[in-house]
């Protein structure tokens, strides 16, 4: 823990002049990414040129609040009943009107609206049990009205909700770490909060886990962007990058157009905790308030504890082996098991986002 600031060099290391800021910025992330970690750094609330919120994003927290606490993650979506469905869908529409309400409020500011949100919360719920790292199917079952504005068709060329013509109004950039760092560390985290704060059962801790671990979903969503010819490449930060190479930080406000001089790395423990106000995320289930700000306090404890990048928390070699065997201890051998799985089958979509990393 401590101070890496000196690292971080007082000019632009390429000579270009900073690009202008988008005027929507899109963070995709998987649990346990260090995406937070990321938002610490980049600090949006400061940046003078951005639009957020009190929480940088979520706009689509509530659609996996309910989800698991209705027990909907822990069975496929071809199983939910139709009510089950429009409460999903319900709960994915009002989450997409609150985001465009703010990206007006941008738009008569003059600012650019940033918001982080994780990419399973936007895939196609019915997707999300069948993962497919090849083609797409070009129609989603489970769709949300998008003004007019955004044109008058509709194409679905990639697994979400939203149709492209809206996607491609927006920079996307996405966060990655190492499976089998990420993966143990989410199940970790969402078992403890199912514990402590009956977000979950053991069941939905288990569902919500596995069906988020996975980089295919990012994977298919930075190809996207990619074969889109009026779309940015998408800039893709891993946690050990970020960590151990500050650098990447600048790097990332020179290709977005965001203000360096508002990154920081190292801060101080000043008594206003984020999770506190979690539950504020989440109006449509007040009686759960405590359990939203618990899972909070338990998913952001080591951010909020910390008082600047801790390189330990990610090594630079990850012995998967002598890794499963921790989890054998911790977590018994099925689930141990099941994550190892989940690890060896996103090692390949890992490798393939972390050759195309930004990198200082």
């Amino acid at each position: 823990m401590g101070s890496i600031g000196s690292a971080l060099p007082t000019q632009a290391s390429n000579g270009l002049s900073p690009a202008a800021p988008p005027k929507r910025l899109l963070l995709l992330s998987v649990p346990r990414t260090a995406s937070n970690l990321f938002l610490k750094v980049l600090n949006p609330g400061a940046q003078p040129a951005l639009k957020t919120n009190a929480f940088s994003g979520y706009f689509f927290y509530p659609v996996l609040s309910t989800a698991a606490l209705e027990g909907l993650t822990s069975k496929e979506a071809k199983d939910w009943t139709p009510q089950e469905r429009q409460r999903y869908l319900g709960l994915c529409q009002e989450s997409f009107d609150n985001l465009e309400g703010l990206s007006q409020e941008a738009t008569k500011e003059n600012k650019s609206i940033f918001t982080k949100e994780h990419v399973t919360w936007l895939i196609d719920p019915a997707m999300l049990f069948t993962l497919q790292t090849g083609s797409v199917r070009s129609e989603t079952p489970m769709r949300i009205n998008v003004s007019e504005e955004y044109g008058s068709s509709r194409t679905y060329t990639q697994p979400s909700i939203l149709p492209d013509e809206y996607l491609r109004t927006w920079q996307f950039a996405f966060t990655i770490r190492h499976p089998a760092l990420a993966w143990p560390s989410l199940y970790r985290a969402i078992k403890r909060a199912g514990e402590e704060g009956g977000f979950v059962d053991e069941d939905g801790a288990r569902g919500a886990s596995l069906s988020n671990m996975t980089f295919g979903w990012t994977r298919i969503m930075y190809d996207w962007c990619v074969a889109q010819p009026d779309v940015p490449t998408p800039p893709i930060i891993d946690a050990h990058d970020l960590i151990h190479t500050p650098e990447v930080a600048l790097k990332f406000c020179e290709q977005t157009g965001l203000d360096k001089t508002c990154l920081q790395f190292e801060w101080s423990k000043d008594g206003k905790k984020k999770s506190d106000h979690w539950g504020d995320l989440d109006k449509n289930r007040p009686d759960r308030m405590d359990a939203h700000r618990q899972a909070a306090n338990i998913l952001l404890g080591t951010l909020e504890a910390s008082t600047g990048l801790m390189k330990d928390r990610t090594p630079a070699h990850v012995d998967i082996e002598a890794e499963h065997a921790k989890w054998e201890v911790e977590f018994g051998k099925e689930m141990a098991g099941l994550i190892e799985k989940a690890v060896r089958n996103s090692m390949g979509d890992y490798e393939y986002l972390r050759a195309h990393r930004m990198q200082a």
